[in-house]
């Protein structure tokens, strides 16, 4: 597809982000299908609007260096002067003619002489006179476009060094990962298969199942394409790893969707047993069934309710385990989906860790005298993990942190930077995977 067309695309993405506050992974996903994109123009796309939203800050910052009526400048061509500075400075492969003359095409189409005009002539004075080295803004919300707000608290909770490096961190692309189908493959061979058509994949430490990618196109795969392999970050797969599943249990995910979770639960007890799958959302419920399809899972059965409400439908002492992996403000999960860090506030941390610990209070009783409870989010909000796991026990008489969780945990974790009493925090820079919480409790038979 001619780059122009692809850049028009990008710029409608964009502009749907910033009105509607779609979210960034299903617009890029959709887009891809819609349109029929080849590999490498999918890549081109995805690559801008990531970077784009991910420089989002920095960027404005440089385009109001050049405009001087900046207050009145159109919501949809600032966008668009995002996304072609992120080009000139970002990506060094891209030419700057390319994307001054294509912008300018652009905004000819959408707008008047006067608005091409104006985009011509910031695009040019850029590629003149450049912008100042992202390295030398000593702001570090600015310099890594975080919110001021959310640099604060995590200097806070974290200190200046942490947060330093989970905000620059957040600026870098994660290595793809990938949990192996056992049923059908084991790990080595998987590797061994993909090495065939030049992917370069290595053991995840997390997960027996997992495969880091480093090198090649696993989704153009074989393998993943017969639903040998499932995309999964890696402190995903150690979340069910943790929960210690057998074959033949009776297992409660309270919120389910989109499944990545459920099915690896369903791949370690060699699908034998029962998985009760929850979701509050009943159109989600299909995108679970789909993935056991595909994976050929039998024992989860999707059903729809609130997970607060849970003890309506089932006697306490049901369960030998039990997953919550949280709704959570995705705070954890940036590098993926960059426009959260721009539509979080701290009311809505504030509203979320309420309903984590509501979910808690009204699943724990269902738990078996002998069973175990995972707690799970991806945030490295501690108001929404550590508090949340405090209040608990804090509520509750008969619950602890399981203390075997932290001799369980691979050996590299056992000693990590996040360990607490209430569970371990896995920072997005440290591994180079998602940030993430979890932690194992247990019932006190008294």
């Amino acid at each position: 597809m001619a780059t122009y067309r692809i850049r028009e695309i990008i710029f409608d993405i964009l502009l749907k982000i910033d009105k509607a506050k779609s979210f960034s992974h299903l617009m890029i996903d959709q887009a891809i299908r819609k349109h029929q994109l080849s590999s490498k123009d999918a890549a081109f796309l995805t690559e801008i609007v990531y970077g784009t939203l991910q420089r989002q800050m920095t960027l404005d910052y440089y385009i109001d260096q050049f405009v001087q009526k900046k207050k009145q400048l159109t919501k949809w061509v600032r966008v668009l002067l995002r996304m072609s500075i992120y080009q000139m400075v970002f990506l060094e492969r891209v030419p700057d003619y390319a994307t001054i003359n294509e912008a300018v095409k652009i905004a000819k189409q959408r707008g008047h002489r006067g608005i091409s005009g104006l985009v011509n002539g910031v695009l040019r004075n850029v590629q003149r006179q450049g912008v100042q080295d992202t390295a030398t803004i000593e702001d570090l919300s600015l310099r890594t476009s975080h919110p001021k707000w959310l640099v604060t608290r995590w200097e806070k909770m974290y200190g200046q060094q942490i947060t330093t490096a989970m905000c620059e961190a957040n600026l870098q692309q994660k290595p793809l990962s990938v949990r192996i189908q056992p049923l059908k493959i084991d790990r080595q061979s998987a590797i061994s298969e993909l090495a065939k058509d030049g992917i370069i994949g290595e053991p995840s430490l997390f997960s027996k199942q997992g495969i880091v990618i480093k090198q090649g196109q696993v989704l153009q795969s074989k393998l993943f394409k017969d639903r040998y392999l499932t995309i999964q970050d890696q402190t995903s797969m150690l979340t069910v790893e943790m929960l210690n599943v057998q074959p033949g249990m009776k297992i409660l995910d309270t919120c389910s969707a989109p499944g990545g979770k459920v099915t690896h639960i369903a791949e370690k007890m060699a699908d034998k047993g029962s998985i009760h799958a929850y979701d509050l959302h009943a159109k989600k419920l299909s995108i679970i069934k789909d993935h056991a399809q595909q994976l050929n899972l039998s024992i989860i059965q999707p059903m729809q309710k609130d997970a607060r409400q849970l003890r309506e439908v089932y006697e306490d002492n049901t369960f030998d385990r039990i997953l919550v992996d949280a709704p959570c403000s995705g705070l954890g999960v940036i590098r993926s989906k960059p426009d959260i860090k721009y539509n979080k506030s701290v009311t809505d941390i504030e509203r979320l860790a309420t309903i984590q610990l509501d979910i808690l209070m009204e699943i724990a009783p269902l738990l078996k005298n002998d069973g175990l409870i995972v707690y799970s989010t991806c945030t490295v909000d501690r108001q929404e993990n550590d508090q949340v796991i405090e209040q608990f026990l804090t509520k509750t008489n008969n619950y602890i942190v399981d203390e075997t969780f932290f001799k369980d945990l691979p050996t590299f974790l056992q000693q990590g930077p996040g360990i607490t009493q209430w569970g371990l925090q896995i920072f997005p820079h440290t591994y180079n995977t998602d940030g993430f919480f979890l932690t194992r409790l247990k019932k006190i038979i008294n």
